[in-house]
């Protein structure tokens, strides 16, 4: 496994995507969110299953849904489905790939939507108001993207957070900048006004994606959280229940861990899909587990975030900064390492063969 298993882009993605999928005999689909990519080729989120349509048991590996992130996700699903021992379905299995639930994000480099929306921000349930925001956040909002593009030289972004950092402590700080605000539409981590194209589109198809089934285990691949190389499983289960231990008889006890910010790598979140998928499909045994890769500190990967936004919403299109922050953007969540693309790989398929290994047992 090398550099090369990556896609270099989301165009080469989409394209190597669907012919292993037509390869394997898998039923393909595209659904197109009604923008175009960089080169004017259609932006879609791409559907590929393979085994039988009455399965009791789905496994659904999604790629993409924080845009930028699809570098790693979509690498592990062309590796599944590109190899011919990849993938194993039975009489009673069924597996799923969605790839790029993010294209635009994908192909422009963003982590974000065209509407600089966090999709797994914005899966709010029936009932639940776009709106709301940290207090900690609106304090910070000045900070974390002011209204001018980012400096060509030195930045005071990094010293400025870590006092922050000393005064309220890390997970007060994943909390209140990371879960999710619904009130500064240019700020990060912003869940949006409404469901996205993405939102609809799961809403829609998602119950005939997994008709039938009775158990669905959902993996779906994310990166820049944790120590290099490592990985975590996180999931809508708290410390102690019955459907942690499950899933950590599967995965293994070391790396399957709840969404919170006090013993664990991640925050709380709002409008994750993990909870919303487990609402939309109240009758199946339903379980997301967020497969997060690591690549550098949180205060690095916001300070990219933070360059990247400034330069997207306030720069120009081509201009030095603008390009040298959509570089150390996926430099942070595509890391060009060879041993960390070949590490992250590697344990990417592990995961997904874990999987359909529980799925067969079931």
């Amino acid at each position: 496994m090398s550099v090369a298993d990556f896609p270099t882009d989301y165009a080469e993605s989409r394209r190597r995507f669907r012919q292993a999928a037509m390869r394997r005999g898998a039923a393909l689909e595209a659904h197109p969110i009604g923008l175009d990519g960089p080169d004017g080729e259609p932006l879609t989120i791409d559907v590929a299953r393979l085994g039988p349509d009455d399965a009791s048991q789905v496994v659904v590996i999604s790629s993409g849904l924080h845009g930028i992130e699809g570098f790693l996700g979509a690498a592990v699903q062309l590796a599944v489905l590109e190899d011919e021992e990849g993938a194993h379905v039975g009489p009673d299995r069924a597996i799923v790939f969605l790839h790029a639930l993010n294209p635009y994000g994908y192909a422009y480099l963003r982590r974000v939507n065209e509407d600089n929306v966090d999709l797994n921000r914005n899966m709010l349930r029936q009932g639940e108001d776009y709106s709301g925001s940290p207090p900690l956040y609106g304090a910070m909002d000045p900070l974390l993207n002011p209204e001018q593009p980012p400096p060509g030289g030195l930045s005071l972004f990094l010293p400025k957070a870590a006092f922050y950092l000393a005064r309220y402590g890390l997970p007060a700080l994943k909390d209140a900048v990371a879960g999710g605000q619904y009130d500064f539409p240019k700020g990060l981590f912003y869940g949006g006004a409404g469901p996205t194209a993405t939102h609809r589109i799961l809403a829609a198809e998602l119950p005939r994606w997994v008709a039938g089934a009775r158990r669905v285990l959902h993996i779906d691949f994310h990166s820049g959280l944790g120590r290099w190389g490592s990985y975590k499983l996180l999931v809508d289960h708290p410390w102690g229940s019955e459907g942690l231990a499950a899933l950590e008889s599967v995965f293994g006890a070391d790396v399957v861990e709840p969404w919170e910010p006090e013993q664990g790598v991640s925050y709380a979140i709002r409008g994750g899909l993990g909870t919303w998928c487990k609402a939309r499909l109240p009758d199946v045994e339903y379980d997301v587990l967020c497969a997060e890769f690591g690549t550098t500190n949180i205060l690095a990967v916001i300070s990219a975030l933070h360059h990247e936004n400034r330069a997207h919403l306030w720069g120009g299109e081509g201009e030095s900064t603008t390009v040298a922050a959509k570089a150390r953007l996926r430099e942070v969540f595509a890391p060009e390492s060879a041993k960390w693309r070949g590490l992250t790989l590697e344990r990417g398929i592990a995961i997904v063969q874990r999987a359909c290994g529980a799925a067969e047992g079931a």
